[in-house]
């Protein structure tokens, strides 16, 4: 059987209204205390809270055997990117076209 899908899904008297559609749905935020954003877990006000008091632990790892740093774009590559070394240093695929 041929489907227009062009075709409205409902007609004018079949719509209903939004109150009706949020009687439907149940409040999710009802059961929970607190409404904390799930992008911003902490809470945090970023702009212009002051986060001076606040420490980051960050792993730094030194360069390993098979990476170079581009002197073009300054990111940190797999060898098997690697262009050509220039008099500056090494230049990846990207930055060499």
């Amino acid at each position: 059987m041929a489907t227009d899908y062009d075709a409205p899904r409902k007609n004018e008297d079949e719509s209903e209204s939004i109150e009706a559609l949020k009687e439907r749905v149940p409040d999710k935020m009802a059961g929970s205390g607190e409404s904390e954003d799930s992008d911003n877990p902490s809470g945090f006000e970023l702009p212009g809270a002051d986060l001076s008091d606040l420490e980051l632990d960050v792993v730094v790892l030194p360069p390993q055997e098979d990476e170079f740093t581009c002197v073009s774009c300054f990111l940190v590559k797999h060898r098997s990117q690697l262009d050509h070394e220039d008099a500056a240093g090494p230049i990846c695929i990207e930055c060499a076209a």
